[in-house]
């Protein structure tokens, strides 16, 4: 028979986080291993539960989640995120301006899918969050990666961003809390970009899902806080700051120069009333956690689980000859780098995959995240204190047995 073939709009899609690395996992674990899984920040597993108030909310409701909602999403969680936008100095946010989705995701996708034609390109951090760029490419457009510099705490490089911009260019995606580096950008960096956005009439995409996951005291900016006269996209939800993972409860929020938008707008309706709604039971649990105790402070501040562990990780980790890190200043994440003359790695999927096999722990190469060379790979530090020391342990016999393999010294 002929083949079926996958469409060829897949074809520079990845999202390498539940690729084939992942895949061989689960096929270990099928055969009876037991994987440390550092590769995703799925709070859940770990212990990280959502705020009961939440869990009960959506209890007492969930008989009134059986029906679809309006497209948008319900009236109390939109002004609830109304709300929000306004505690982050976000100006002009109406109830029209907010789109309720099953996690941020969805979001993203649909708000690719509204603007972009053949051609279009779209500026996205290297490294990214890679659904990012799969959804510029599977709405028909070209991802553009900008570098974030390593050597300045993984801010982005604002002349590589200008140099990438031409007739083509659309948007500017910029994810603050970063996934995969943790980097928070200062006010000033983020008026660096609203400037080239002005100049250039680009919409700017911000992706804020981490931006209560901040350690040592420090606070997060909205970009779309900073200007009235740029078109503004942004994007949050329950899943981090919340632990709701699962609930699939996100948001998307218009802000800014809106009149030129028109058309686009009317897009994202339309697309927003093709799927019908967001799924009712997570809509019923965004007011309540808006609204109700932030534990998320309890955990990134002092004594906090999170920050304990962020800082045991880095630990851990830089303690392992021949790797650096930028410790994060945010988010669950780390993005280790691997000395290139100690870990001579050439293909950076393939040494994820051996250090599988050899340690069954599971990480994310760097270029999943469409980082420009095989010297880095990203892990969370979710898992409790005794487990983390046990896994970075068998990462670091693991390195020791590179080094010695490939005739590194250190």
């Amino acid at each position: 028979m002929r083949p079926i073939q996958k469409s060829n709009k897949l074809a520079e899609v990845c999202y390498e986080i539940r690729g084939p690395v992942p895949e061989k996992a689960r096929q270990m674990e099928e055969e009876g291993h037991k994987i440390t899984k550092l590769n995703i920040g799925n709070l859940a597993v770990f212990g990280f539960d959502p705020p009961d108030e939440i869990v009960q909310d959506m209890k007492i409701n969930l008989h009134n989640a059986a029906g679809y909602t309006d497209s948008k999403g319900m009236f109390a969680p939109r002004k609830a995120v109304v709300h929000y936008t306004q505690g982050k100095n976000i100006p002009g946010v109406t109830i029209e301006d907010v789109y309720l989705g099953n996690g941020a995701s969805e979001l993203i996708v649909m708000s690719m899918n509204a603007l972009l034609n053949t051609g279009d390109e779209v500026l996205v951090p290297a490294p990214d969050y890679p659904l990012w760029t799969a959804a510029v490419s599977l709405s028909g457009g070209t991802p553009v990666h900008y570098v974030c510099d390593e050597m300045q705490d993984w801010f982005p490089d604002i002349e590589d961003m200008r140099r990438k911009i031409n007739s083509n260019t659309r948007a500017i995606v910029v994810i603050n809390p970063n996934n995969p580096t943790g980097a928070l950008y200062p006010v000033e960096l983020l008026l660096q970009i609203i400037e080239l956005a002005r100049q250039h009439q680009l919409i700017i995409y911000a992706d804020e899902i981490y931006d209560k996951v901040l350690y040592d005291g420090a606070e997060h900016v909205s970009i779309a806080s900073l200007a009235d006269d740029v078109l503004f996209v942004t994007f949050n939800g329950l899943s981090k700051n919340y632990r709701a993972c699962g609930y699939r409860a996100g948001w998307m929020v218009v802000s800014g120069e809106k009149g030129h938008a028109k058309d686009y707008i009317e897009g994202l309706n339309m697309l927003a009333s093709m799927r019908l709604c967001a799924n009712a039971p997570g809509q019923f649990a965004i007011q309540t956690a808006l609204g109700g105790y932030q534990s998320i402070h309890d955990l990134v501040g002092p004594g906090g689980r999170l920050l304990k562990q962020r800082d045991l990780a880095y630990k851990l980790l830089t303690d392992i000859p021949g790797v650096t890190c930028v410790k994060p200043k945010a988010a669950l994440y780390m993005f280790p780098r691997l000395d290139p003359k100690i870990y001579p790695i050439a293909d950076d999927q393939q040494f994820a995959y051996e250090l599988l096999a050899e340690t069954k722990v599971l990480i994310v190469q760097g270029s999943g995240f469409n980082w420009i060379a095989p010297d880095h790979f990203r892990v969370v530090f979710l898992p409790n204190s005794d487990d983390m020391i046990e896994a970075f342990g068998r990462i670091a016999k693991f390195m020791e047995g590179y080094r010695k393999r490939h005739g590194a010294s250190f």
